[in-house]
This record gives structure tokens, C-alpha cells and sequence, in this order.
């Protein structure tokens, strides 16, 4: 039912995108004639100049003294783990971080027509040469999603830098590839799938999951090796129902939110970024456990 609501609202902004409504970058609000679908199998819309310059740079700087090594989510045990997979860095804000990170969340819920309390929080990544993420499903095993909101329906991927070369967006099993034609400013890997070259402030929306629900093959994507320069990117996942990460560590139980924390608390942060890592007398932090605040 949740799916078949949120398919409806979608196609009611599709509508309003073709009588040209028009909203602005710079706030919460958004303009759909800036809005390309790209792809119906799998779903993609991109939408050009989705940031700012200035947001970009600033979830940059947000981001770039609190960076670690991403991790993957193994599917057998639901933990959090390196791998040769995925090589970038990486980190998460807080919800409503600040104005700048509230506004893009609000501009993010209005384009998808899915609710914020749905969404994980934004995660910044950054690539340096030769990095990437190998194909692969946002949708997590059942087990591992169950707790945490259901199914990933929806990503929203944002460019905050321009790559030199490679670096692009590639949906290796999308029947779209072969009617993209790619010439020699496209990488090896972009060419083997339809592929997206990152731009910066452009985002990038696609479907996990079809509209009765289940997972759409065709949506396994990856993020190709950077060549030259270096990419950062923000990621938005959201779930089904309302993610609620933090009701985990309601009680007794003494968790961290965030799989970078052991990482963070390792390098300082629990002294550096006590509110976001302990908390604070109003809130629970997100890294009690590795910052030893709590049994």
C-alpha cells in the first residue's frame, strides 16, 4: 500500500513538472523543469543544478577533517566491514545539521515526494584517484532492513564536485546502455552500462525497488574509478517507512549509530565533536559506545 501511495505522489509530480511550476535552488522549494528523466527501467531522474555552488563547498567543508574509510553492510550478518568493493572515504551529518543541511533535506523531500523522516542521514563521500564502488544494490537484506525503516526504496545521489575523468554514475545491467552513445571522454567502466558523468550540484534520483514493492535488477549500480582529479559526492537513502536509527539506543542498550564511529573515536572526535559523538542534556550522541559514554 505504502509503495502504491508513494508511486501516486510521484506521478503527481511529474504532472506538475509538465505545466512548468517553478521553485529555486537556493531554498527549500524546487524547479521540476529542471528535471530529465533519464531512465523508466530503472527509474532515474537527474535533476541539473539541484545545489549550489556554495552548498556543495559547504558540505565539503562540513565533511572533509572528519573523513573515514567506507565500509559495506555484509549481507550474512549485517555488519559493517571494509572492502576491496567500496574504496572511498566517508562520513555522516547530523539531521538538520545546521540551516544549510536542513534546507537540502527539506529540497530533497519535496522533489521525491517521500517523507524526511523516511531518509537516512546524508552521507559525504570523496574519491581520489583510482577509487570506486563496485556494482552493487542499495537494498539491504530483509533481516538488516527489517529494524530500520524497511526496504531502501530510493537513493538521491549528489554531485558536489566536477571529476576530470571518470568517476561517473553506471548502471551496468540497465538496457539503456545501448542506446547511450559514449565517446573517448567517457571511462571503460562507464562504458560497459548506462552511466551518469557527475557534475557538480547536479543530483541524481533512482528506484531500488518497483512500485508493488519489490527489488528492480536492474537498478544494481556502482561508482567507476576515478582517472583524474578526485570526486565528492553526497548520498540521501530512503527507506519505506520512517528510519529511525536513534530509537535503537532507546533504553538499556548501549550502541553506536554510525558505522564510522570506532574510527572517529579512534582519531578524537569524541573530544573535538562532543554534542554529535556523547550528546548533549537534550539528546542521545551518536557514538556513545566508541566514546566509552555509556556500559
Amino acid at each position: 500500500m505504502e509503495t502504491r501511495i508513494f508511486s501516486l505522489l510521484f506521478l503527481s509530480l511529474l504532472l506538475q513538472s509538465s505545466h512548468g511550476r517553478s521553485g529555486s535552488s537556493s531554498s527549500g522549494s524546487f524547479d521540476p523543469t529542471r528535471v530529465i528523466h533519464l531512465s523508466w527501467n530503472p527509474r532515474i531522474f537527474l535533476y541539473k543544478g539541484f545545489l549550489s555552488h556554495k552548498e556543495c563547498d559547504h558540505l565539503i567543508n562540513l565533511a572533509k577533517d572528519k573523513m573515514q574509510r567506507s565500509l559495506v553492510v555484509d549481507d550474512e550478518t549485517g555488519q559493517s566491514m571494509e572492502s576491496t568493493v567500496r574504496t572511498s572515504s566517508g562520513m555522516f551529518l547530523k539531521k538538520s545539521q545546521d540551516d544549510v543541511v536542513s534546507t537540502i533535506e527539506n529540497r530533497i523531500g519535496a522533489w521525491t515526494f517521500l517523507p524526511s523522516e523516511n531518509g537516512e542521514n546524508l552521507q559525504i563521500l570523496h574519491y581520489e584517484y583510482g577509487q570506486q564502488y563496485e556494482p552493487h544494490f542499495d537494498v539491504l537484506p530483509d533481516e538488516v532492513d527489517a529494524d530500520f525503516g524497511g526496504h531502501r526504496t530510493a537513493t538521491v545521489l549528489m554531485y558536489l564536485s566536477d571529476v576530470a575523468a571518470g568517476g561517473e554514475t553506471v548502471f551496468p545491467d540497465s538496457p539503456m546502455k545501448h542506446r547511450q552513445l559514449k565517446g573517448d571522454d567517457w571511462s571503460d567502466c562507464a562504458k560497459q552500462g548506462f552511466a551518469v558523468k557527475p557534475s557538480k550540484g547536479d543530483a541524481l534520483l533512482f528506484f531500488s525497488l518497483h512500485p508493488n514493492g519489490t527489488t528492480d535488477p536492474m537498478s544494481l549500480h556502482g561508482s567507476c574509478p576515478v582517472i583524474k582529479g578526485d570526486k565528492w559526492s553526497a548520498t540521501k537513502w530512503i527507506h519505506i517507512r520512517s528510519y529511525n536509527l536513534r530509537a535503537k539506543t532507546a533504553g538499556d542498550k548501549c550502541v553506536d549509530e554510525n558505522e564510522s564511529c570506532a574510527g572517529w573515536a579512534a582519531a578524537g572526535e569524541c573530544e573535538k565533536n562532543p554534542v554529535y559523538m556523547v550528546g548533549s542534556e537534550d539528546s542521545l550522541g551518536y557514538c556513545r559506545k566508541s566514546c566509552k559514554a555509556c556500559s
